[in-house]
């Protein structure tokens, strides 16, 4: 019939690909597959920018320690100056730190990201080769054998266009194909990126670990040279004692502050005092510097490893590395945590009955005044922060006003 080799003819000539196909899954699924191609291209550029900020923003140590020389003749003034350096030191490590465990989470979601789309690509690349396989061995002559066989110009209209749509799929697949295939490369790049960055900041961590120690070590030549000077030995003996009044005056305001408010707390009608009232009922503390139990300064009269005299030390030093868990020694309330030249980072708490401990030296505090504490809760790290010649924890017990030894309360 003539019909058939006029629509025959209208078929070569439209070569099947001229009506418009509808939405369908494997679009829907190809927009997907854009968005998350433009998502892994935003993370590759923060990763970049991230790798930028952190090499412009390392500390300068050379020039940390050129300032420091500009406050050696005041000893205070340059504790003081020193234990900000390491407080922002410390400020940066802590922020790399939170960056890698970012980073560590973002590696593991991108590798299954991308295990999941290498699985895709792969299913898909297996069912292509079929489909090319079959339209190989059929060709055109499958598609034009179907048009030709019509039983009406209807029928043909309706084979017409399950060819197009056969067609429009083919074209949908291998397009979903292509993209999956770049969505993969992408993800291989962002993964390269993110480790990138990862390694980036772990080196970050260990130069600023460096930074600090190089800072500590400057501390503790500066305090032991000016100690140990014999021409400056009275006067060192002079400032240390002052030191350590200063030490005793701002814990024993602490202790009154406390007093005032058991006072005003008394004042109150008995249900509100007795809920906020704090009182040790005679158990025996938790290690304040678990694993740590060295100690490299014991609790009464010794002598000063650089005055070279006899003095009181106050509490019981143990020797730990920068950064170990401080716990509270007992339940209680903070009733400071705070910095102070002398004791540096310094958590002091209220256990209730006149007894506090005292934590000093601290690189960090987790807790501030007024909170409840727990035995066992961490409260601070392990430092050497204020008058310290290394990485301790000094603890002290103080009773009724008085400092009293704190293996009492250890053993």
């Amino acid at each position: 019939m003539k019909w058939k080799k006029y629509m025959a003819v209208f078929c070569l000539i439209t070569g099947l690909a001229i009506m418009t196909v509808q939405s369908s899954p494997a679009i829907v699924y190809a927009n997907e597959l854009e968005d998350s191609i433009k998502q892994k291209q935003e993370e590759i550029s923060k990763a970049q920018e991230e790798r930028k900020k952190m090499q412009s923003g390392l500390s300068d140590v050379k020039k940390m320690v050129a300032e420091l020389e500009q406050s050696k003749e005041s000893l205070e003034e340059y504790v003081v100056q020193l234990d900000s350096n390491l407080a922002e030191i410390e400020s940066k490590i802590t922020e790399l730190q939170g960056l890698i465990s970012e980073k560590e989470q973002e590696i593991e979601e991108t590798k299954k990201e991308l295990e999941e789309a290498e699985q895709k690509a792969e299913e898909q690349y297996e069912s292509m080769k079929t489909r090319i396989r079959m339209v190989y061995e059929k060709g055109e002559t499958g598609y034009m054998e179907l048009l030709l066989t019509s039983s009406s110009f209807g029928d043909f209209l309706n084979r017409a266009e399950y060819v197009e749509r056969v067609a429009a799929y083919d074209r949908e697949m291998l397009n979903e194909y292509e993209q999956n295939v770049e969505y993969v490369k992408t993800c291989q790049e962002a993964l390269e990126e993110e480790e990138a960055t990862l390694k980036e900041a772990k080196a970050g961590v260990e130069k600023e670990q460096q930074s600090l120690e190089t800072l500590i070590g400057q501390k503790e030549q500066e305090i032991t040279a000016y100690q140990g000077d014999i021409s400056n030995k009275e006067q060192a003996i002079k400032e240390y004692e002052a030191d350590i009044a200063a030490q005793d005056s701002t814990i024993a305001a602490l202790e009154k502050a406390v007093k005032e408010e058991q006072a005003r707390l008394a004042a109150m009608n008995a249900e509100e005092a007795a809920k906020n009232k704090v009182t040790y009922d005679g158990g025996m503390f938790t290690f304040p510097c678990p694993g740590y139990t060295r100690v490299s300064s014991e609790y009464g009269n010794r002598m000063h490893p650089t005055l070279g005299v006899q003095k009181f030390h106050n509490g019981v030093d143990l020797a730990a590395p920068s950064g170990t868990p401080i716990l509270a020694a007992y339940d209680g309330k903070v009733a400071a945590a705070a910095y102070n030249s002398s004791m540096g980072n310094y958590v002091m708490i209220d256990h209730g009955d006149g007894l506090f401990t005292i934590y000093m030296h601290a690189s960090k505090l987790y807790v501030s005044s007024g909170q409840t504490v727990t035995a066992g809760q961490q409260i601070a790290a392990v430092g050497s922060t204020g008058r310290s010649t290394g990485p301790h924890l000094h603890f002290s017990v103080r009773l009724n006003g008085s400092y009293v030894s704190p293996w009492n309360y250890l053993k």
